[in-house]
Parts: structure tokens; C-alpha cells; sequence
């Protein structure tokens, strides 16, 4: 008897309803239960199939266990434990994501709580626009003991603020913040999840939900602005460039001239926000840098004194010009810092992975997808994302991979859809890493846009439905004109059309189409 498929619902409690556990003071603290019920969920459904990149996951994991043997603190552990939970949860969404979309769950509902997280982001980054100065103190911080919600890592993830604020800047500024404690925490959100918007767009052509996205993106760029986050600036380039790129070596125009509108959108409204002149404002205005380059420095000589398990978390130290802990101020510093440089290996590896195996995507889904990986490795120089954001980049990944994998068979949704699926043929891999080999007959144009794009049909799909083509396997016999008295003993064959041609033959089990 075949087990039931998985819910939904789990990840709209997860995802949609953020801005509840934000106000709660839940967001950080309760991500990780939450996790626990996919996992749950997960085992009760029994074997699952596991994306790609699983194994390489479970072994950061393992290394970054044995740091915890580098710990001189009893308070370290619970920061760890908080840390190490958001890792595992991450693992988690992406394999519950993999699964259901690999199980034929409609892609609108599968992406569809990853959108209402980002309108929960841009809700509260207007909503920090509007109110800057509001706070809260939350029932998760009332609820907590005070030797704990003292700490200052923990009372930053319960008692709440819209904004990030430093009076003693000497240009202070309100900078987007809500629902993560730190601006640039916001920045990195903004960057991943610009591209899963996208991907839901180009895939979903109707509905409400769909108008309610198209507005937000104009929306969201005022209080993106407002983080004067240069990493969120240069991640969103680099997925930009890297997506434009693979446009042109494939002569996607309808691709290019979407990267051209959403480079205008930001263009027109910084006619209206000066982002530029505020970002040089702050940067003359204060020593950002310097720290940044101090704090690295006083990194990397500690780093070199355990490189191998690092220190099991980020240390507070009184030696350097920042305020901040050592192995904080980007991914990169956190992983060497905490968990060593085998464990950093690891993680990159996982990354450059994920980044080509969801290079094989086709459909326009699959190219926005395909950026999220690419921008995540371009902004850990100088922003972490060990918490919520993680699990958004196993999201995008877990979908994405189980897209290029297939097989994804699934009704069209709207007049266009993330694809119109067709029967699939069998394929093999080649090679660590590489894209499964497609036949070399080029499909013919009444074949749509195959959902799974590393497999070819084995019969041409009707324009709509992604049915089998009547008129391929059922063609009528060709018609033979009368014989006549040949005037040449070589009697050349009727002219061959499209009706005669017949179906192309499913390929040998295991062998490539």
C-alpha cells in the first residue's frame, strides 16, 4: 500500500506565519521545533528519497559536533545547541521540500509558503519604514529565565525591534531589521528570496496570490534601500550576472529583458531614494570598515591556533576595534572560527554542489533557482545566515533539485506553467556532479518546455495538457496515390509528413535515450 503523500501544511506554519512568531519572540528560538515536526513527519512517511548533497551535509554536521569539544563555557553550549539547531532544521526543510515536489505536489503549493514569508518580510520592512522606533518585549523574553534572556545573542532574538540602531555612529540611521535582530541579517533574506519570488512567477500565471507578489516587488525596495546593506547589493548582482550570463550563452531574450526590467525597477526607485549617498554617508562617517578588517585579521591568528575544530562558537574578546565577537561579521569568519577549516571546506563544497546541479535547470523556474546557491556563496565573505535564512536556501535548493532530477509530472498551472510535464525517458548520470545526458535529437516545438529539464519525452506531448500526442501515436496509415506504369524501373517513395513519422523508441533500460 502506498504511503500517504506529505502535507503542506507544515511549512505554511513554518514560513506563513512568521510575522506571529516574530512578534512572539519565537522566530529564532521555535524555529527549530518547528523543525522537528517535518521531521516527524518525515518518519512516519517512511523511505524518502534524499536530494543531492545529503552526504556532504551530514558531514559538516559531524565536524561541527566535534567542535563542540572546544567549548570552555557552560552558557556556550546553549548558543551552540540554538546554532546547530538551525543547521539540522535546514537539512530538514530541504529534504521535506525535495520530497514533495518529487511526489508530484502541485509547485504552487510547494513554493507558495516561501511567498508568504517574503511578504511577511516586506510587510515588517514597511512597517519598520513607518515605525521606526518601535520595540517589544516579547512573552518568549518575559517566559525566559534572566540569566538566559540577559545574554545579549539571546535577549537580540526575543526582545524585538523593526529597526537596527547604533547611537553612538556618528551618522546613526534606522536600518531595516524585522523580523531578524540585525540588518544585514534582513539583506541576506532580501537577496535569497527575490529569486524564489521570481521563480513562483515565471511558473504560476494565475491568481490573486501572483498580483499580491508582482506588487510587493516594487514595494520591497524602499525598505531594502533603507538597509544600506552593500553585501545585499553585490549578492543580488552576482545571481543577476551569473543568470544573464547563462541567458545569452543559451539566447534566452525573454530572460535577458526580465533581468533588464527588474534593473530598471531598482534604478527608477533610486531616482527617488538617494541609497547611494547614504551608503557613502555611512561609510565616511564611520570606522565599518576598519573594524571589519581588524576583526578578520584577529580571526584568522586565532584560526591558526586551532585550525582543525576551531573554538566551538564566536568569542567575545576585548583585543580588537569592534564590539563584535571573534568569528562573527560573515559566514566565512563563523565556520573557520567555531568549527575549523575542514568544516568550511565542507560547507563551500556543499554549495558548489548545489550551484551545479541546479545549473542543468531550463524551465525559468529552474534558471531563478539556480541563482540562490550562487548568492549565497557570494555573501558569506561578509554575512552569516546560520539561522532562519539557512532553511530558505534548502527550500529553493530542495525544490530545485528535485525539479532537475525528475521525475515531476504535474498538470500546467494557468496558461503557462513551471512547465508542461511529459513522459519521461530513462537517463544516467556521468561523472561526479554532472547533468544527466539528454538525447541528441532536439524536441520538436509543439513539445512545450519540459518541467524536468535534464530528460527528454518519450512521446511528443500535446500542447496543453502534457497528454501523449494523439496525432504521434495514433497517426493514420499515409495515403498512397494510385499505382501507375512506372517509367523508370526505380520508384521513388511518397513524400514523408509529419503524421508519418514515428515515434521515437524508448531507449534500452539504463542506457542513454
Amino acid at each position: 500500500m502506498p504511503a500517504a503523500p506529505l502535507p503542506v501544511w507544515p511549512l505554511t506554519l513554518m514560513f506563513a506565519l512568521m510575522p506571529l512568531w516574530w512578534a512572539l519572540g519565537a522566530f529564532y528560538l521555535g524555529w527549530s521545533v518547528l523543525g522537528v515536526v517535518l521531521l516527524a513527519l518525515l518518519v512516519a512517511r517512511g523511505r524518502v528519497p534524499l536530494p543531492a548533497g545529503t552526504a556532504c551535509w551530514l558531514l559538516f554536521l559531524a565536524l561541527v559536533l566535534l567542535s563542540a569539544s572546544r567549548l570552555d563555557r557552560a552558557t556556550a553550549y546553549l548558543t551552540f545547541g540554538l546554532r546547530f539547531g538551525f543547521l539540522v532544521t535546514a537539512l530538514i526543510v530541504g529534504v521535506y521540500v525535495h520530497t514533495l515536489v518529487r511526489e508530484g505536489a502541485a509547485w504552487e503549493r510547494v513554493l507558495r509558503p516561501l511567498g508568504w514569508y517574503w511578504l511577511g518580510i516586506v510587510a515588517l520592512g514597511w512597517l519598520a519604514v513607518l515605525a521606526p522606533t518601535f520595540a517589544l518585549t516579547t512573552p518568549v523574553e518575559l517566559a525566559l529565565p534572566h540569566a538566559v534572556s540577559g545574554q545579549r545573542y539571546i535577549q537580540a532574538l526575543t526582545h524585538v525591534r523593526l529597526n537596527e540602531f547604533n547611537p553612538v555612529s556618528r551618522a546613526p540611521i534606522y536600518r531595516t531589521a524585522a523580523p531578524y535582530p540585525y540588518t544585514n541579517n534582513w539583506g541576506t533574506a532580501y537577496a535569497l528570496l527575490v529569486p524564489c519570488v521570481l521563480a513562483y512567477l515565471t511558473s504560476v500565471r494565475t491568481g490573486r496570490f501572483r498580483r499580491a507578489l508582482w506588487l510587493s516587488l516594487p514595494l520591497s525596495v524602499v525598505p531594502a534601500f533603507l538597509t544600506l546593506n552593500r553585501g545585499m547589493f553585490l549578492g543580488l548582482g552576482a545571481g543577476l550576472l551569473y543568470l544573464a550570463l547563462r541567458a545569452l550563452l543559451r539566447g534566452n531574450a525573454r530572460l535577458i529583458l526580465s533581468i533588464a526590467g527588474l534593473v530598471l525597477l531598482v534604478w527608477i526607485v533610486s531616482l527617488v531614494v538617494p541609497v547611494q549617498d547614504m551608503i557613502n554617508a555611512r561609510v565616511s562617517t564611520t570606522d565599518t570598515n576598519v573594524d571589519r578588517m581588524d576583526l578578520y585579521l584577529r580571526t584568522w591568528q586565532a584560526v591558526e591556533r586551532s585550525p582543525l575544530l576551531g573554538y566551538g562558537a564566536p568569542k567575545s574578546v576585548d583585543t580588537t576595534l569592534a564590539e563584535e565577537p571573534l568569528g562573527t561579521q560573515g559566514l566565512i569568519w563563523q565556520i573557520l572560527y567555531s568549527h575549523g577549516i575542514p568544516a568550511l571546506f565542507v560547507f563551500l563544497s556543499w554549495l558548489l554542489l548545489a550551484a551545479r546541479r541546479l545549473a542543468a535547470a531550463v524551465s525559468p523556474a529552474g534558471f531563478w533557482l539556480s541563482t540562490v546557491p550562487v548568492i549565497a556563496l557570494v555573501v558569506i565573505p561578509v554575512y552569516a545566515y546560520i539561522d532562519p535564512n539557512l532553511s530558505v536556501i534548502f527550500f529553493a535548493v530542495g525544490a530545485g533539485l528535485a525539479a532537475v532530477a525528475g521525475p515531476v509530472n504535474r498538470a500546467a498551472l494557468g496558461p503557462s506553467a513551471m512547465s508542461r510535464p511529459v513522459p519521461l525517458r530513462s537517463w544516467r548520470t556521468r561523472g561526479f556532479g554532472r547533468a544527466a545526458v539528454p538525447g541528441r535529437r532536439k524536441p520538436s516545438a509543439r513539445a512545450g518546455v519540459a518541467t524536468v529539464p535534464l530528460r527528454t519525452a518519450a512521446s511528443v506531448p500535446g500542447p496543453a495538457t502534457g497528454a501523449p500526442d494523439p496525432v504521434a501515436e495514433h497517426a493514420p496509415a499515409p495515403v498512397v496515390p494510385e499505382p501507375r506504369a512506372p517509367a523508370d524501373p526505380v520508384v521513388s517513395p511518397p513524400p514523408t509528413t509529419v503524421a508519418d513519422r514515428p515515434a521515437p523508441e524508448a531507449p534500452r533500460q539504463g542506457g542513454t535515450p
